[in-house]
């Protein structure tokens, strides 16, 4: 066991595999009683030694891949931090992981997000939950929008003033996310109220998704009224944090029925997602200037994992160019592959472009490595960490042996940028993407038809209809 000063009082942790673990430390106070649906609050210090043995309970969670199970406590609102190294001297570089689950799910004691080989690399790790769902970024009369963004700064003030304790270097911060917590980080870099907080960001398969305040209302609202209530603080404050998952559980079973109000959200079933709400989030991270460096990609079968786990209708196939593009695809004669290209396009691939191409000095890769259902949504994440066996994305590796050469190299990158800034290719400033794959490749960024299609168009604020 080994002991490390913070501002809240003395942690113990225990050392194995040679780096140092420390679990569940609160970074802000339980969003509970007084303090719920609040922007988050300083936590309370402690007497004596903590051990810091256990993950934090989650936050409450949507039902999806049995999310929902592993919901109890109090206390969400910690973080976890792996060092190969916690001497105060070691000036290590940091790198703060958001996770991913369409801001409805997710949790950061996951195996999957176990830090141990990255930082065994040669970085200091943090990971952390944050309110999701209704209880993170439901637009609810009375309280802060994106409470869920805020706990993530109030992670991040955190890490700058402890983390050199664990042998980080609060100047050298990078912030890394896939999926929602890859748009967390596209957000952050529109916030400010996270200036300052991280050096350089890295933005893993972001969705394009961010709401008007007047959508994420009317999304909150269907909610409450699940609960047979209003989406105000007065009325939600005093409804069991877990019912607030079962209602938004209820509204996505629902949400077909709400196209015609909700437009291309409901078609694709997402409720939750950052509001641009003008004080927190002033803009979309498409339209902001900020001085971090970036290293932006995508995968290249983004939308191939939710093709497998919901197969469309044929209905849904054939009018996905109408719903979902700026205009039109080239006819195919599989509506489902099509649903699959536009699908992925609209959701991953051409936001996370557009940000990289909006940003000179951004560096840019593309994961096109074969697993089990291609390059999907998700692979990623187990290369990233070198989790090749453990957790529920492990399952879309297929061939770990090619997986854990490709993944050797993705760590190296990842570690290389949060070190100097440069994960060893040119920017995408030169045209040029870094393909992962058994066969590494620089190329250039080919010109599809998807860029044809998707060249001009503005990803604006989904709205009502």
């Amino acid at each position: 066991m080994i002991e490390v000063r913070t501002t809240g009082g003395r942690l113990r942790g225990p050392v194995g595999s040679a780096v140092a673990v420390f679990r569940g430390i609160p970074f802000a106070a339980p969003p509970v009683g007084d303090l719920r649906l609040a922007a988050p609050a300083p936590p309370a210090a402690w007497d004596g030694i903590r051990d810091a043995v256990r993950f934090g309970p989650s936050p409450p969670q949507a039902g999806a891949f049995g999310m929902q199970e592993l919901t109890g406590g109090e206390d969400w609102l910690t973080l976890n931090v792996f060092s190969p190294d916690p001497g105060r001297d070691a000036g290590l570089p940091v790198i703060v992981w958001i996770h991913g689950g369409g801001y409805a799910i997710g949790t950061s004691g996951l195996p999957e997000y176990d830090g141990t080989r990255l930082a065994r690399d040669g970085v200091v790790l943090v990971t952390f939950n944050h309110r999701v769902g209704l209880e993170g970024f439901g637009q609810v009369d009375g309280a802060p929008a994106n409470r869920g963004l805020l706990d993530q700064v109030a992670a991040l003030e955190w890490v700058q003033d402890n983390i050199r304790g664990f042998g980080g270097d609060p100047g050298r911060v990078t912030v890394f996310g896939q999926s929602a917590g890859g748009g967390s980080v596209a957000a952050l870099l529109a916030m400010p109220r996270a200036a300052g907080l991280f050096r350089r960001a890295i933005v893993q398969s972001m969705p394009g998704t961010f709401f008007t305040p007047e959508l994420a209302r009317d999304m909150a609202g269907a909610c409450a009224a699940e609960l047979g209530t209003e989406a105000t603080v007065a009325d939600l404050t005093t409804v069991d944090p877990e019912l607030f998952a079962a209602a938004g559980d209820a509204v996505t079973a629902d949400i077909g029925t709400r196209v015609d109000r909700w437009g291309a959200a409901a078609h694709r079933s997402i409720l939750y997602a950052p509001v641009v709400d003008g004080e927190v989030l002033p803009t979309t991270p498409w339209e902001a200037r900020h001085d971090v460096a970036l290293l932006v990609g995508h995968t290249r079968d983004e939308h191939r994992l939710f093709t497998a786990l919901d197969p469309p209708s044929p209905e849904q196939a054939a009018a996905a160019a109408d719903v979902f593009a700026p205009r039109p695809y080239p006819a195919v004669d599989d509506p489902v592959a099509l649903h699959e290209w536009v699908l992925g396009d609209w959701l991953f691939r051409m936001p996370s472009l557009h940000l990289g191409s909006g940003n000179p000095g951004t560096y840019f890769y593309e994961l096109t490595l074969d697993g089990v259902l291609g390059a999907c949504h998700g692979l990623d994440v187990p290369l990233v960490f070198g989790n090749l066996t453990s957790g529920q994305p492990a399952a879309l590796v297929g061939d770990v042996a090619a997986a854990e050469a490709v993944s050797v190299r993705m760590r190296a990158a990842w570690i290389a940028f949060a070190t100097t800034g440069d994960p060893g290719w040119p920017t995408f400033d030169d045209g040029l993407v870094q393909l992962f794959d058994v066969e590494p490749a620089l190329v250039p960024y080919p010109e599809t038809e998807s860029q044809r299609i998707w060249r001009d168009h503005t990803f604006a604020p989904l709205s009502l209809c």
